[in-house]
């Protein structure tokens, strides 16, 4: 794997000002929730920084690099948003040597989710929502607030869905169908 010297100063050069701040913030606060979870904040720190790193290419180079080198769903093309997580995966193994298939996993999936996320997974994906440098703190402290709670991943995660999926009807934009399964599912799993 490439030191994280080389990494940060590629992120640096190949995000915008915000985009950074926010990485930033998103590996400060998964190496946080890996603490509190038992998960390794080493392992986590690593996946929040690299969580982003294809966010800044342009649509255009997102879509020959899915085309060229990936297998995607075709319900995660209905966004262009989602498009930089299965490329930021990519980039981590292939630009940055990364070989931990729990780290690539949770990069891959950070923006949409998928049915039956690993705890890991799961702290990516909210540390994403919720890191303090870019995020807005009432949501943040909201959904901190149920991460301390019994079954509290789960409970924050579905907080996030809830969110997500309000936020996307505001602004007409195409819901995937697997969003309304993992909110289906994750509304079993706080209701037990």
């Amino acid at each position: 794997m490439k030191d994280i010297t080389y990494i940060n100063n590629w992120l640096k050069d190949n995000l915008s000002d915000e985009r950074y701040i926010h990485t930033l913030g998103t590996a400060e606060c998964a190496k946080e929730l890996a603490q509190k979870f038992g998960f390794n904040p080493e392992k986590a720190y690593l996946a929040g920084l690299l969580h982003d790193c294809a966010k800044c290419f342009s649509n255009e180079k997102l879509l020959e690099i899915i085309k060229e080198n990936l297998e995607v769903e075709e319900a995660e093309m209905l966004n262009y948003k989602t498009l930089h997580a299965p490329v930021s995966a990519h980039y981590a193994k292939n630009e940055f040597n990364v070989t931990d298939d729990d780290i690539l996993s949770a990069i891959r999936w950070h923006t949409l989710g998928r049915l039956d996320m690993s705890d890991f997974e799961k702290i990516i994906f909210i540390a994403d929502k919720i890191e303090p440098n870019t995020r807005d703190k009432e949501y943040s402290d909201k959904i901190r607030t149920l991460l301390v709670e019994e079954n509290g991943l789960n409970k924050a995660l579905l907080k996030c869905y809830k969110e997500t999926i309000k936020s996307l009807v505001k602004r007409n934009l195409k819901i995937c169908l697997i969003t309304i399964e993992i909110y289906n599912k994750l509304q079993d799993s706080v209701q037990k």
